[in-house]
């Protein structure tokens, strides 16, 4: 596939013809609604984003928008949410009501696949006020519960058979697994001039694809399509096998994790001095510098304050220099066993993640340390996490980094998701950064990074902390 990928060669005209539909290549397996108990990859993710929606959703840069409710109002603190519906038709073309809303959306939080469910426990009830007009009430506050229920995770879908309330419709899908549906603007009651919406273009129709990394660059080169979704660190180094328009490579300001979770504690990893000693020995600069030019390092677990009532930890040994850090660190390997210490690290496959592992492996070996690399699902000792924040919570970045963390830790975070005030539960989120940085369970290494390639004709893309692209906000709104 690389050298496919290297005999394709674009010529000075990079522009894709601003006609007919919008062609999109979501990474991952052909898109399809999740069955129940799965969780969905990033195509099915699109997929419901884009045929369905829940209250609120995400516009094209990353903020909240109107979904099922054209408002909202937010009381005691966010111990209170109170939504007024618009009109809104499934695809069969049944009308939405509030009573199926909030039997959905009980369904969403005591689904076992849900991802977002663990950071939705203070949730009460769900109860119907008036036909238009549902209210979430909590028994601790959260203000900053819409960006949850903004995620692909909390769409609403009517079962039997399954569809959405729009704003895309389904109205076909390729028989060849990989065009797996063809997208075109939903009916809107709420638009002004019902007769407009039926004077459909071709260019508002989407074209969705899942497909390998590989395959999606390709087809871009091509001049086939127009986007190509969801480029992680495994695949960025495709890029480099191929001419593309210099514009054309977009880089999201992505928030999340990207770093190595110690998944077991036994052996040199059960002393949390040790642990300390394996991030230390790491020169991120260095790592990210060589796979990626301008990806951001970073030494620190959570990325800023966020609703912490504290500065970020930041690692002691931060104000030492590479070297002595490196020294120390071998001492301690040294002190431990005569021999060198075996580890292994779970990876998903891709070219970047074997760059990574390169260079782990190299700064690792100077300290007495030899690096085995395991399979995603095989058992290691270490465990890398790639994962975009869906909302701007400390609570997020420590619960997702905590994969095997202490006593003290894990009650220190138990205490945050209990508190019962936003006051107290930034003094609680600020005292689990203190015991995470302490227990050393989590290895930070860089933001995520997250990739498109995206055509001139979709001027309104935007880059975005989410790395979230709504399949109807890629195109200027029709005059």
């Amino acid at each position: 596939m690389v050298l496919m990928l290297g005999a394709i060669l674009l010529t000075a005209c990079d522009r894709r013809a601003n006609s007919g539909p919008v062609v999109v290549s979501a990474i991952g397996d052909p898109p399809v609604y999740p069955p129940p108990g799965t969780v969905p990859g990033l195509p099915a993710r699109v997929l419901l984003d884009a045929t369905a929606q829940g209250l609120v959703r995400f516009d094209a840069g990353g903020q909240i928008e109107p979904g099922l409710a054209e408002r909202w109002t937010v009381m005691d603190d966010g111990a209170s949410y109170i939504f007024r519906l618009r009109e809104a038709y499934w695809a069969s073309g049944r009308r939405v009501t509030a009573q199926e809303i909030v039997r959905l959306l009980r369904r969403r939080l005591a689904a076992s696949d849900n991802p977002l469910a663990p950071f939705l426990t203070a949730i009460d009830e769900i109860v119907v006020m008036t036909p238009q007009v549902i209210e979430i009430r909590l028994n601790r506050p959260r203000p900053d519960l819409l960006k949850l229920f903004a995620q692909p995770e909390m769409t609403l879908i009517a079962r039997s058979p399954p569809s959405g309330s729009g704003p895309l419709r389904i109205v076909r899908a390729a028989a060849n697994g990989r065009i797996a549906a063809w997208l075109r603007p939903a009916f809107d009651p709420g638009q002004a001039d019902p007769d407009d919406q039926r004077e459909l273009r071709p260019e508002q129709d989407v074209s969705l694809i899942g497909e390998r990394a590989a395959r999606a660059v390709v087809r871009f080169a091509r001049r086939n399509s127009d986007l190509v979704s969801g480029g992680t660190l495994a695949d960025w180094p495709l890029l480099a096998t191929i001419d593309l328009p210099r514009t054309s490579v977009r880089r999201d300001p992505a928030a999340g994790l990207f770093g190595l979770a110690i998944a077991r504690r036994d052996g040199f990893l059960a002393d949390p001095a040790n642990r300390t000693a394996l991030s230390a020995a790491i020169d991120r600069g260095t790592i990210v510098a060589a796979i990626a030019p301008g990806w951001e390092a970073t030494d620190r677990l959570l990325p800023e304050a966020l609703d912490s009532a504290a500065p970020p930890q930041v690692p002691d040994w931060t104000l030492l220099t590479i070297g002595q850090r490196q020294a120390a660190a071998r001492a301690r390997v040294a002190a431990f066993s005569p021999v060198p210490v075996r580890l292994a690290i779970a990876l998903p496959p891709g070219p970047g993640m074997t760059l990574l592992y390169g260079q782990l492996a190299a700064a690792w070996r100077r300290i007495g340390i030899l690096l085995d690399r395991a399979g995603p699902d095989d058992p290691a000792d270490l465990r890398l996490i790639d994962a975009i924040a869906p909302y701007d919570s400390a609570r997020w970045y420590l619960a997702t980094a905590c994969m095997a963390c202490g006593e003290r830790a894990t009650a220190a975070l138990e205490a945050a998701r209990l508190a019962p005030t936003t006051t107290d539960r930034g003094v609680r989120l600020a005292a689990a950064d203190a015991a995470m940085n302490a227990d050393a369970g989590f290895i930070p290494i860089a933001r995520p990074l997250r990739w498109s390639l995206v055509t001139n004709r979709l001027s309104a893309w935007q880059a975005n902390p989410r790395a979230w692209h709504p399949l109807n906000r890629l195109r200027p709104d029709p005059t």
